[in-house]
């Protein structure tokens, strides 16, 4: 899976409404995916490979997110970044 992806995974799996435009997997694939999103995600953002993720490692990966889609490096993220970006608005439930 892609950082963008895992980003994608960490943002739903905190009940942000932001996702992937993707289809969605059949309901019994649902879980064995999010499972697999979060290791892969743990894998990712643990730095010190401790197993466990501190506010530093998420704070730290956010940031190199925000950076990554911060194109013009202006410190601000526009419509058109955010659409270069692949992330969507979706509303809870959907």
């Amino acid at each position: 899976m892609t950082r963008r992806g895992l980003l994608i995974a960490v943002m739903s799996a905190t009940g942000a409404a932001v996702a992937q435009k993707v289809a969605a997997p059949a309901q019994g694939d649902k879980f064995a995916l999010a499972n697999q999103n979060v290791k892969q995600l743990l894998l990712l953002m643990d730095t010190d490979k401790n197993g466990r993720i501190s506010k530093r490692e998420w704070m730290s990966f956010m940031e190199a997110e925000f950076n990554r889609l911060d194109r013009d490096g202006n410190g601000e993220l526009d419509l058109n970044e955010l659409r270069q970006s692949g992330i969507a608005i979706r509303r809870q439930g959907s």
